[in-house]
């Protein structure tokens, strides 16, 4: 099978163009990515010559028709997104763009050429929040309700995607994934934040919200969750995936600490992000059911694997602190 990954460097799409060459030894992938600041390149220079770089923009139609034409393209699998919440309360522009605007354009690629499965990676974050109380799901009928530019965007993007689908008979697909955690994250995000900065000796910034939830999924959970919908999901479809597995900012920082052997006094409390969800927790069992797939990975045991990966790859890491282009201790009230 000949696949183009969509950002492909970054945390999820280079876990996941690993993961799939790694089962799929004979199968070619386009690796694209724009390599903006968390994008990075190295995170697939040892996967050989079945994975072909290129350095490219989503938006650029042409260019993306030319590199479906070209390898016989089967199967797209778009990653390819801007996903910092922080960052978005900052440029909420660029997220519309790249996130909305881009995926049209990629699809209008698609649509063109032809190819068997569009498959797009989406959030959670589409539905909104729940309370912290509150004993709901989202589930794939609920509505869309995001209170974030970032979150906007990817639903503005899901969208598209089913237009596509239902104007064009584009054969598309979509999975709404819980938060993930794993090797290769970028340092901006909450688990490696807070591993690195410890390891380091350096304050973790918690919201004053410190008691809002997310639900975790360690990142090849989901990339088995995206090849059991590539390989047989219905055309159409959306599919959330998640773990049922909840934790707090306070418990993500104490477990972090714990593995490191550091103490409670590098925790310190910054203003929240403005529209700081609560709480999102999702309904997997349509993928549980209709595909057969569950998570593997017990939370306690991934987080500290994670941890551990960030302790033996310091190089990988340190040289990427310094692109972080928003610091989770500038919040101002008001």
């Amino acid at each position: 099978m000949k696949l183009l990954v969509t950002g492909a460097a970054g945390f999820i799409g280079s876990n996941f163009t690993r993961y799939w060459l790694q089962k799929n030894p004979t199968d070619f992938i386009v690796a694209l990515d724009l390599l903006t600041y968390a994008g990075n390149r190295t995170n697939l220079d040892d996967l050989g010559d079945n994975c072909h770089f290129v350095k490219g923009d989503i938006g650029a139609a042409e260019q993306m028709r030319e590199l479906l034409q070209e390898h016989e393209i089967e199967v797209v699998v778009n990653f390819a997104a801007e996903s910092h919440n922080s960052l978005a309360v900052v440029n909420p522009s660029l997220f519309f763009s790249t996130n909305v605007v881009g995926t049209q354009r990629l699809l209008e690629a698609v649509r063109q050429v032809g190819i068997r499965r569009f498959h797009h990676i989406s959030t959670c974050e589409v539905y909104g929040d729940l309370a912290l109380d509150s004993d709901e799901r989202f589930s794939e009928e609920s509505p869309y309700r995001p209170r974030t530019p970032y979150n906007a965007s990817k639903a503005g993007a899901d969208h598209a995607v089913r237009a596509y689908f239902e104007t064009f008979d584009v054969p598309v697909s979509i999975s709404n994934c819980c938060n993930n955690y794993g090797p290769y994250q970028f340092p901006e995000k909450l688990i490696p934040l807070f591993t690195t900065l410890a390891m380091d000796d350096e304050s973790l910034p918690l919201y004053e919200s410190s008691a809002n939830r997310r639900e975790w999924i360690h990142v090849l959970d989901h990339c088995q969750a995206i090849e059991a919908i590539i390989g047989q999901g219905r055309a159409g479809e959306t599919y959330n995936v998640g773990t049922g597995r909840e934790a707090s900012i306070v418990e993500i920082a104490d477990a972090i600490l714990a593995a490191l052997g550091k103490g409670d006094e590098l925790k310190t409390t910054v203003p929240d992000r403005p529209g700081h969800d609560r709480r999102y927790l999702l309904d997997s069992s349509k993928i549980e059911r209709e595909l057969g797939w569950s998570p593997q990975f017990e939370f306690e045991q991934g987080l500290k694997q994670t941890v551990r990966w960030y302790e033996e790859n310091r190089q990988w890491w340190q040289p990427l602190k310094d692109r972080a282009p928003v610091s989770e201790q500038d919040w101002q009230k008001g």
